[in-house]
């Protein structure tokens, strides 16, 4: 016996099903599918049948949401902040736009430093969130901890400020204006 002699077992191999090539082959017209109906149209798969069974989506709990005003919110901790200035990424000042570049995060992050280690040196922090101890240990440091208010995609759409001045100004709603002698 030799690997030429191989062969499948009798029965295991069958000729492929050939649909819709005439009435004489039985599969021929509709080609096994019937007349009309989604079923019977290209495309159509059952989308979750465990026939009978409870389906999967059925036997788990629903549970959670997603909030409409989700904030995307990116942590830094002093610890971080440290090691920058150590590598020399930064100096004394460390903004918005660093943050997200250092980060590597998107415009539409917000940014908390947090007051996980230590920092020696005096730098000028600017962003939207600041923990108490991280702002405690930053202005023991010498240092300066300021809150922007938006972020650099909103900051970005603010007419006539540079985009460093428009992170720190404070965000004003809409009124509506209405007109005192307005005639139906």
């Amino acid at each position: 016996m030799d690997l030429s002699s191989l062969r499948p077992a009798k029965g295991a191999v069958k000729n492929k099903k050939r649909v819709g090539r005439g009435q004489g082959s039985g599969n021929g017209t509709t080609a096994g599918k019937g007349n009309k109906g989604q079923q019977a149209r290209s495309g159509y798969k059952r989308p979750i049948n465990e026939g009978g069974q409870i389906p999967v989506y059925r036997r788990l709990p629903k549970f959670g949401f997603t909030p409409i005003d989700r904030k995307s919110v990116t942590t830094v901790n002093l610890s971080q902040i440290t090691r920058w200035i150590e590598q020399g990424l930064i100096e004394n000042e460390l903004g918005v736009i660093e943050l997200k570049v250092l980060c590597h995060a998107s415009n539409a992050d917000y940014f908390k430093v947090l007051g996980n280690g230590e920092i020696t040196a005096a730098v000028k922090i600017t962003a939207h969130g600041f923990s108490k101890s991280a702002e405690a240990k930053i202005t023991a440091a010498g240092g300066e901890a300021v809150t922007a208010v938006r972020t650099l995609e909103e900051a970005a759409r603010v007419r006539d400020l540079a985009v460093e001045e428009a992170l720190l100004k404070p965000k004003t709603k809409l009124v509506k204006r209405v007109k005192k002698n307005q005639k139906p």
